[in-house]
């Protein structure tokens, strides 16, 4: 009997060395969706600041009273919010922002430093002159002459607002030059306004008064 030695099975071939542990690993869902959240987290940090700026710079500002000048409307420490969107569009487009009449705007006046104020101060005043009338006051009554009223009416009675009051003080006839706006507070006996510094440059406009929100029991759209 013959024998023959035993043979050994080849070797199978082996994958190239590059597949040898496998593809790559694709990082576990959560793990992705933890980097996801922390990009979102710094993109909000990052423009929310700027998302405010811009708001309270072009579209609305929140404004805490100081003083008397515009009682009984208005009250010492009243938190208002101002929109500011039209006066906004208005440089946009280069036209002036003229108000309507009885509007409560906030407003600065380089003027004031006449009257040892900060010239960057800003009022809130009540828009009560037009470019182009005439305003007179006299015997503590404000009368204003336009076209549509050649005779004159007196707004402190026919606006909204009703302040039918006679307490202006003052002995004034002017014409309110085109672009400027003639303003008084409330409180007549009690405020700084266009009666002693002359009518407002438009360009000076921050914006209309929109909400009183502070107070609580006194919320008022105006």
């Amino acid at each position: 009997m013959q024998t023959h030695p035993a043979q050994t099975p080849p070797t199978p071939p082996q994958p190239p060395s590059s597949y040898a542990s496998g593809p790559p690993k694709r990082p576990p869902a959560n793990r992705r969706e933890s980097i996801r959240s922390i990009f979102s987290t710094v993109a909000i940090l990052l423009l929310a600041p700027i998302i405010a700026l811009f708001l309270i710079s072009f579209v609305f500002q929140s404004y805490l009273v100081d003083g008397p000048s515009m009682q009984s409307t208005l009250h010492n420490n009243d938190r208002l919010i101002v929109w500011k969107l039209p006066r906004t569009w208005s440089r946009l487009t280069g036209h002036a922002y003229i108000p309507h009449r009885g509007d409560i705007i906030v407003f600065t006046d380089p003027d004031l430093a006449r009257f040892g104020q900060d010239p960057e101060k800003q009022l809130i005043k009540r828009v009560i002159g037009l470019p182009g009338e005439r305003l007179v006051v006299k015997d503590q009554v404000v009368t204003v002459y336009n076209s549509q009223y050649p005779k004159g009416f007196q707004p402190d009675i026919t606006l909204p607002y009703q302040r039918t009051a006679t307490d202006t003080n003052g002995d004034l006839d002017i014409v309110i030059p085109n672009g400027k706006i003639f303003v008084m507070g409330d409180n007549r006996t009690n405020s700084l306004d266009s009666r002693a510094f002359g009518p407002v440059d438009s360009s000076n406009i921050v914006g209309k008064l929109a909400v009183r929100i502070l107070p609580a029991s006194q919320i008022k759209r105006f």
